[in-house]
């Protein structure tokens, strides 16, 4: 009866293909007209399609979700959970760095839906300032200079719409689950008023001032930027020795930047300093430049770097600044903003910063005042948008205070959630070493102009009403003279830096003062996701904004995801070009599903390496995702969901259980932002799902008339709830397939609408069945080892366990007979154990 049993087994099951290959809906037969065990043949209808094609369920559901405004936000009296999301800077193509962190947040959204939350979740374009102006000139081949104003502003905002879409189709084919309806630009009407407000609310705070300051320069970007915006770069550079007199004695200095003798003011040395500080009082005479400064004394020297002493030009870092104001030092600067040495630098007007370096070491080579040359490699700061050294410049700019208020910025920092938590030593260390206010002047052309005007006559400031907001200064007029009574104003041709514009997105999320505002339902947000570099600028800012003007936190809690490293080690960026993958390309050889499957392998806050083989490992999942739910929808064909069943079957309760201890796992994981984690513990789940509960309970899916009717619908229960479940967890990472099969094989509702429920089950069978599962595995291992099939019967085992695995293994005697194809089992009650197999006797095939 066995032998002939497998035969009809085989058959079935190559009916069963063929019948899943069909393409067109088929109508089957009554069960009662069915052969024993060929249950496919049901009341109903094939649905699923034998291999799943990503291309045309991805822009089949992508369409749809947009026609049923599935992820549409309203307010509807749930709990809302709102996310502040980064709007990627509009200065190139998006790479798979981007798609990585975008796409962790975007599971967290679709988790929050899943809670029941009412979740809010918007997408913006940050089209704002340099990085745009870049971008546009790098298209045209030419400087905003050259171009103009009006014609550059206007060419940047054809670029940036073009790229907005192209950003916006992306997102879209990856799953992004946002209300586009929310969607906001950093460079529109809404946004340049909210940006507008938010200044004037501080300079009415006194927060915001003007004042003609030290600034760090770009001589490449042409304009100022912010002690944020600076990076570290070693290069190789030279210590020149250079020899000093005071009063006929000789002293040296050693400097990397000997093009700043014609910017030197004084000459610092200890006064702790024994060899030197008897110089302290005199004068030094400036080789070549000809002229005597005076040698002071400050405890900041440090006597054990070069030779001790230190000349202070104005300026070349952050201590000559220091001095300069200490001191009441004269300024000498002699650098245009072009990265040219001016008329104050002498005979060597005119001469690029690193010509000049060059030449003037070989004038005092000539002198005979080099002592030496010594090679080095040092740290300088560049900027980050473009690479280059900066250099530091004075100028009349629009600041943010930032220094007096630290302390105000570090508790408002210990209050936000940072997840991981070690990234609040970020932010706090960020703080802490802040020297310089917020300077948020830019000296470009596209950006959110201040609404500012400047009186001919007093000078003093004008600022544009909030209800006159938004207004451009450069064709717009006051609305009020001055309160000197004239009527003749300068217009502001600075605009703001991007992040002054960034540093809001919270309101213009919320709508700030506008009359249907969020801002009773967003005050403070729920979370703010970002990578661990712009905690200094996009974190830091915005809880400098969120402080001045409502005294509280921007957001509840902080996701900081890691880098997509590229090859060499260096972080993925669009600035350095060194994507090797286009994310388009990605999706169409691999599906989104696949994408979002590596993007969420990564831990929080921990880089990753784009890894084809993470992909290749997501597709085998997605695959047998498929496949197993093919399997289940052939048995469910029949099944009534609302059918009660008084009791389920041993394996059934154990894989239940096992679900529900899973899902807890799963669910705090999630709760903490931890998408690696969770997707992890999932998979786990789902592969002993398919490798061994499958195994177990499709003998009795497959074969009612032996196992009896209650049997197969305690399976039928099984596999119906978990795969609905397992589909609920894998629509977060997964919304695509997920979305398909659930409306085939569940409701015609989306999948992402639905709310977790907690399985309420009986845990008593998880320490045994675990057991029972060991004891499947090493008889399968055994017959792997004697090179047989699976489905070789045992003919004789002998297991010796405790009472509670004796007792389980009577209550799933029949699953577990044919699973393992047992013919004759002994059991011997043991209690000093948990259980021992004694022996194995398989009956081999005598034809082989």
């Amino acid at each position: 009866m066995s032998f002939l049993r497998k035969i009809i087994e085989g058959c079935l099951g190559v009916i069963r293909i063929y019948a899943l290959n069909i393409r067109e809906k088929i109508k089957v037969v009554p069960r009662n007209h069915v052969l024993i065990g060929c249950d496919f043949l049901l009341e109903g209808e094939i649905m699923l399609e034998n291999k799943y094609n990503h291309l045309i369920n991805e822009e089949k559901w992508m369409k749809k979700w947009k026609e049923e405004n599935t992820y549409q936000f309203k307010v509807d009296g749930r709990k809302i959970f709102s996310i502040d999301t980064p709007p990627p800077t509009v200065n190139g193509k998006i790479h798979i760095g981007h798609i990585f962190s975008y796409s962790q947040t975007e599971m967290v959204a679709r988790y929050k839906r899943l809670r029941d939350f009412n979740v809010f979740y918007p997408f913006g374009f940050d089209d704002n300032g340099l990085p745009s102006e870049r971008l546009v000139e790098k298209e045209v081949g030419k400087k905003a200079s050259e171009i103009g104003r009006e014609e550059f502003n206007k060419l940047c905002i054809e670029t940036t719409n073009r790229y907005e879409e192209e950003f916006k189709l992306l997102f879209s084919k990856m799953g992004v689950s946002t209300d586009w309806d929310l969607a906001y630009k950093t460079v529109s009407p809404e946004t340049i008023k909210i940006s507008q407000s938010s200044f004037l609310d501080l300079v009415s705070k006194n927060h915001a001032y003007h004042k003609e300051s030290p600034a760090l320069w770009c001589n490449e970007c042409l304009t100022s930027i912010a002690q944020a915006e600076l990076e570290t770069k070693r290069v190789e550079t030279t210590f020149n020795y250079i020899n000093f007199d005071a009063d006929g004695e000789k002293f040296t200095i050693a400097t990397t930047r000997p093009e700043l003798l014609p910017a030197i003011v004084a000459v610092f040395i200890n006064p702790d300093d024994s060899k030197n500080k008897h110089l302290i009082g005199k004068e030094a005479n400036i080789p070549l430049i000809n002229i005597k400064v005076p040698i002071m004394g400050d405890d900041k020297v440090d006597p054990e770097k070069g030779t001790g002493i230190v000349m202070c030009c104005t300026f070349g870092d952050q201590t000559d600044i220091e001095w300069w104001k200490k001191y009441n030092l004269p300024l000498k600067n002699i650098f245009s903003n072009e990265g040219f040495l001016n008329s104050n630098a002498g005979a060597y007007e005119g001469l690029r910063i690193k010509q000049a370096r060059k030449k003037i070491v070989e004038d005092l080579q000539e002198l005979e005042c080099i002592v030496k040359i010594e090679p080095l490699e040092h740290d300088v700061q560049v900027h980050e948008r473009c690479g280059k050294e900066i250099e530091y410049t004075i100028i009349k700019q629009w600041f943010i205070d930032l220094i007096n208020y630290k302390e105000d910025f570090l508790k408002k920092g210990e209050e936000i959630n940072w997840y991981p938590e070690h990234m609040s030593k970020r932010y706090k260390e960020w703080v802490e070493n802040v020297m310089w206010d917020w300077c948020i002047s830019r000296q470009r052309y596209f950006g959110v102009p201040f609404p500012v005007w400047y009186c001919q006559e007093c000078g003093k400031p004008h600022f544009a009403r909030i209800e006159d907001l938004p207004v451009n200064p450069l064709v717009d007029k006051p609305s009020s003279v001055c309160s000197c009574g004239s009527s003749n104003f300068i217009p502001e041709k600075d605009v703001m830096d991007t992040w002054a514009t960034s540093s809001v997105t919270p309101l213009i999320n919320m709508r700030y003062g506008s009359e249907n505002n969020y801002e009773k339902e967003l005050r403070p947000m729920s979370l703010r996701s970002n990578a661990s570099e712009i905690i200094r600028t996009w974190d830091f800012y915005t809880i400098v904004k969120s402080f001045y003007h409502f005294n509280e936190i921007p957001w509840e809690n902080v996701m900081i995801s890691g880098f997509v490293m590229a090859d060499k080690g260096e972080k993925i960026s669009k600035s350095k070009e060194n994507s090797k993958q286009e994310p388009f390309e990605l999706i169409n050889n691999y599906s989104a599903d696949v994408i979002r499957y590596w993007a969420a392998s990564g831990r929080l806050g921990t880089d990753i390496v784009f890894s084809e083989e993470t992909l290749l490992r997501g597709k085998k999942l997605l695959n047998k995702l498929w496949n197993v739910s093919k399997f289940i929808e052939m048995h469910l064909q029949d099944y009534d969901k609302e059918t009660k069943l008084d009791n389920l079957e041993y394996f059934d309760k154990w894989i239940l259980a096992k679900y529900s201890e899973m899902e807890k796992q799963y669910i705090n994981y999630m709760d903490e932002y931890e998408v690696g984690l969770a997707l992890n513990i999932l998979e786990k789940f789902f592969w002993n799902f398919c490798d061994n509960y499958i195994e177990i309970v499709k003998h009795r899916l497959y074969r009612p008339e032996e196992f009896g009717a209650e049997k197969r619908l305690s399976g039928q229960y099984t596999v119906y709830t978990i795969l609905f479940k397992l589909l609920q967890k894998m629509s977060i990472f997964f919304p695509f397939m997920t979305e398909e099969i659930f409306r085939e094989l569940y409701e015609d509702t989306s999948i992402h609408n639905t709310v977790i429920e907690e399985l309420i089950v009986n845990k008593d069978e998880l320490e045994t069945g675990d057991y029972l599962n060991e004891i499947i595995g090493h008889v399968r291992g055994e017959k792997s080892s004697n090179n047989t099939s699976l489905k070789t019967s045992v003919s004789y085992i002998e297991i010796e366990a405790n009472k509670n695995i004796i007792n389980a293994f009577n209550e799933a005697i029949m699953d577990l007979k044919a699973t393992l194809f047992i013919n004759e089992l002994s059991l011997i009650e043991k209690e000093s154990i948990n259980y021992n197999i004694n022996k194995i006797e398989l009956e081999f095939d005598k034809d082989k």
